[in-house]
């Protein structure tokens, strides 16, 4: 049996996070690339895309956005947070300084970025007093070697609700190493990203020959077409790119020829066989 939907998931309505019982979109908004506030702002109102990560880069945009939208609607946001600190002492006032930059009392997800290993237990301490301060409600962890993820995913007592990690038609290596191990009750929350590959999907110079390239909505529509994917995450510049991305949300799983398009172009870049990384 493919992995993969059989085109009756409706991308336009919310999902469950996992085990946090948020309830979020299915296309998130990054804050890394400038689109402008009134983008945001609309595609929460018109197409309830309710996901918003103040990320590694934190532009103007999202933070008008955020403080906007929570005067009225701050029980339907979910805003994430992300965290590189190794210590452990520096997490408590980047986490304050990022509320107070949003005018928020709390953040809904922490992620504590870039992780290749199990995080020190100083650092998930920080991170748990956090929680129990009611300065965050769950945390995340972030980063590029699958292989702990799905280790994780077999310690149900790890206290690390939702994982973040590359999935794209040329990194697939989530289906072997993630999405196997994730249970089915209970389970981690998931969110994907890179989907167009840092803009290499979306590039006619980087085609096989005669092959036309991948559209964004197309690699966002990829990625939630796994059953195991709850969310992924998109970094427009632009309304235009807004829009775009959005697209995907109305055209909803890949069909099969459209799958199997995006997999040949994605071993065709990664310049491996047909399993991705």
């Amino acid at each position: 049996m493919s992995p993969f939907s059989d085109g009756a998931t409706d991308f336009s309505e919310p999902t469950v996070l996992g085990r946090t019982g948020l309830r979020v979109s299915r296309l998130g908004i990054g804050s890394s690339y400038g689109v402008p506030a009134a983008a945001i702002e609309r595609a929460f109102h018109e197409r309830g895309v309710n996901f918003l990560y103040w990320g590694t880069i934190r532009k103007r945009g999202m933070a008008e956005a955020i403080r906007s939208l929570k005067r009225s609607a701050r029980e339907r946001l979910v805003v994430a947070l992300q965290s590189y600190d190794r210590t452990g002492f520096l997490m408590r006032p980047f986490v304050e300084k990022g509320l107070r930059s949003l005018d928020l009392d709390h953040a809904d997800l922490l992620i504590l970025g870039l992780r290749n290993r199990v995080p020190p237990p100083r650092v998930l301490d920080a991170a748990q007093a956090l929680v129990a301060a009611g300065r965050v409600r769950f945390l995340a962890l972030s980063g590029h070697h699958r292989p702990l993820f799905g280790d994780l995913a077999r310690r149900p007592d790890f206290p690390v609700d939702v994982f973040m990690f590359r999935y794209n038609a040329a990194h697939r290596g989530a289906e072997t190493e993630i999405f196997p191990f994730l249970a089915e009750t209970r389970r981690q929350g998931t969110i994907a990203y890179t989907a167009t590959r840092w803009g290499q999907l979306l590039d006619p110079r980087r085609m096989p020959p005669g092959e036309r390239p991948l559209t964004a909505s197309e690699c966002y529509r990829f990625a939630l077409s796994h059953p195991a994917v709850d969310l992924c995450l998109a970094g427009p510049a632009s309304a235009a790119q807004m829009d775009a991305a959005l697209s995907a949300l109305d055209r909803g799983p890949l069909a099969a020829e459209e799958m199997e398009r995006a997999r040949r172009i994605g071993d065709f870049l990664h310049g491996r066989g047909p399993a991705g990384a």
